[in-house]
């Protein structure tokens, strides 16, 4: 967890491109705000820098006092912390975690994501999975769900999605009792660009996704 920016830094965060969020500084505010999680450094020619999703945050909301811990990382909705963290299903929805603002907050996360992978492919494409989902296969998934409207389940369960972890590399496990919505969870997720099949449980029958990001 990192400090929010300083006043200065603020306002080359404000500066930067409100499409690609590119940034332009001195090497030193540009290394601070990467060191921060507020922005990464293109690995090709020339090497510019641009906003990671928390930087967009920054910018959209015009920054947050000194001292304000913010997410050194991509997507995740905002807890008790302050940290974004998409909903997997099941958890206890957060103060303010409905409504207007969580819709916005997803929807700027899911921007952010998709300009992450398009900066971070070599090709420039946003129709993949890029490395940080790779490592963060739940939330990603998560993501990808709740930016497309459909809803998680409550602590209560009942109908909803559930993202959950699996034994099996580089693959989440969606369920979703309704078995229209679960056909909705899995288009989605190929439309994101994930590979996607439908699986039954051999001790509760019951029917459950799994998916895994694809590669090309």
């Amino acid at each position: 967890m990192a400090l929010s920016p300083t006043a200065a830094q603020r306002r080359v965060i404000a500066a930067a491109d409100p499409a690609t969020g590119r940034l332009k500084g001195t090497d030193a505010q540009l290394a601070a705000l990467v060191k921060r999680g507020l922005a990464f450094r293109h690995p090709r020619p020339p090497h510019d820098h641009f906003l990671t999703p928390a930087g967009h945050r920054i910018r959209e909301v015009g920054g947050e006092p000194d001292g304000v811990a913010v997410a050194p990382e991509p997507p995740v909705a905002p807890d008790a912390g302050g940290v974004f963290a998409a909903r997997v299903g099941g958890e206890e929805a957060a103060p303010g975690d409905t409504g207007p603002a969580r819709l916005r907050e997803v929807r700027g996360a899911w921007q952010g994501l998709l300009e992450l992978r398009r900066m971070t492919h070599a090709d420039g494409s946003t129709d993949r999975p890029c490395a940080w989902e790779r490592t963060h296969l739940v939330r990603a998934a998560a993501l990808a769900l709740e930016a497309a409207g459909h809803r998680p389940a409550g602590p209560d369960g009942g109908d909803g999605y559930r993202v959950r972890a699996t034994p099996q590399p580089e693959a989440v496990a969606v369920y979703e009792p309704d078995g229209t919505a679960l056909r909705g969870c899995a288009a989605t997720l190929e439309r994101a660009g994930w590979h996607v099949g439908e699986h039954t449980e051999p001790r509760t029958r019951a029917r459950y996704l799994l998916a895994s990001p694809r590669k090309v």
